[in-house]
């Protein structure tokens, strides 16, 4: 962790009230799953060391929820679990279309369906489409009623909840989804916001960030963790509902000895949850900067 993140995690630790914690936005993130010959694989995308968050560090999908995707007249079709997202119902469901918006972006990926339940059809109006929610998520709305779509919130199963820690200058409140994508569906590179994508199997990638050769946040190699516990796509809905999801938030505290350690705690009740033994790795606001 970098030197001025340490001292913040002392000073936040010691409650001397010299750091004042932003408050975190909220934001969606969507692990896009797919079954290949070298089993189920997910989707990482290498953001660019120019970005102002996360630069370098290889992500999942997804962004920051936007005005817009608290449209009501999105369809939206199937149950929205908002005490399970630890959400009111507006955001949950801002949550749900932000999650799919952003997939849209920066992926091409729309992960809506027609009456007949089946995926959109991709047409040469499709990157025309993609550009213009890309520039004004406003037309997100647009785009699905006139290809005549929905969002099915089956298809898009909550995974995760994560918060930025506390010593971060720019902090996300973060819901993370699942989604297995149909292999005649491509996934594309075109958001800009990435210098490198890739399909990788969850063991495949813990052993890349182990040998250093993957720069990934805490979050994410949880969340890799976790997938390698999946024997087929097939399992993603049931496996996802039979997750406990709490909000994780990283926090250092002081010691008997007056060492700064870190834990995991939920953010809502203050439950310590796990020991993590060493700082977070990195930095979500410097990226491999740091």
């Amino acid at each position: 962790m970098p030197a001025e993140l340490t001292r913040r995690a002392a000073a936040l630790a010691a409650g001397d009230g010299s750091w004042l914690v932003p408050e975190a936005a909220p934001a969606a993130t969507v692990v896009l799953l797919r079954e290949t010959p070298a089993g189920i694989s997910t989707y990482l995308m290498r953001r660019t060391t120019t970005m102002a968050f996360a630069a370098g560090m290889h992500v999942f999908p997804g962004g920051r929820i936007d005005a817009q995707d608290y449209d009501g007249e999105i369809g939206i079709r199937g149950p929205i679990d908002a005490v399970r997202m630890n959400a009111d119902e507006p955001s949950a469901r801002a949550l749900i279309v932000g999650a799919i918006r952003e997939v849209f972006e920066e992926t091409g990926v729309l992960l809506a369906v027609d009456e007949q339940g089946d995926w959109p059809i991709i047409d040469d109006t499709w990157d025309a489409d993609r550009n213009a929610v890309d520039a004004d998520s406003a037309q997100f709305a647009q785009v699905l009623q006139r290809r005549g779509l929905h969002i099915d919130t089956s298809l898009l199963p909550l995974w995760g909840h994560w918060i930025t820690p506390e010593v971060e200058t720019r902090r996300y409140d973060v819901r993370f989804y699942a989604a297995v994508v149909p292999a005649h569906h491509p996934v594309r590179d075109v958001s800009g916001e990435a210098d490198h994508v890739r399909w990788i199997t969850p063991t495949e990638g813990l052993a890349a960030y182990a040998r250093g050769e993957l720069a990934m946040l805490p979050p994410t190699v949880a969340t890799l963790r976790e997938l390698s516990e999946l024997t087929s796509v097939g399992d993603l809905a049931s496996h996802a509902l039979q997750r406990i999801v709490q909000p994780l938030l990283p926090r250092p505290r002081l010691s008997e000895a007056g060492e700064v350690v870190w834990e995991v705690i939920n953010a809502t009740t203050g439950d310590v949850l796990w020991s993590m033994g060493d700082p977070p790795a990195g930095s979500e606001s410097l990226g491999v900067h740091a």
